[in-house]
């Protein structure tokens, strides 16, 4: 299993991405409002690329990282954000 050292969800994926970590093992969780529970999941190789305020999804879907609760690597959890 990984070490990420990261703290923040971009920094994070960041991490994924440089180490060279199978990124289709890596899940977001986001907040996307009117999803069931105000929820949807992402997995790492749906996204494009790693910008400074947000990421992009290859279908062209900008998320930005304020709205990031999770971020888990083989269901371990790299990120949990308490307060939602």
């Amino acid at each position: 299993m990984p070490k990420i050292t990261s703290r923040n969800p971009r920094d994070i994926l960041n991490e994924i991405k440089w180490r060279g970590l199978d990124v289709s093992r890596c899940e977001v969780f986001y907040v996307h409002r009117g999803a069931p529970n105000d929820t949807k999941v992402v997995r790492g190789d749906e996204i494009e690329k790693i910008a400074s305020s947000f990421f992009i999804l290859r279908e062209g879907t900008m998320i930005p990282y304020h709205r990031i609760f999770r971020i888990t690597y083989e269901e371990k959890v790299f990120y949990d954000r308490v307060n939602r």
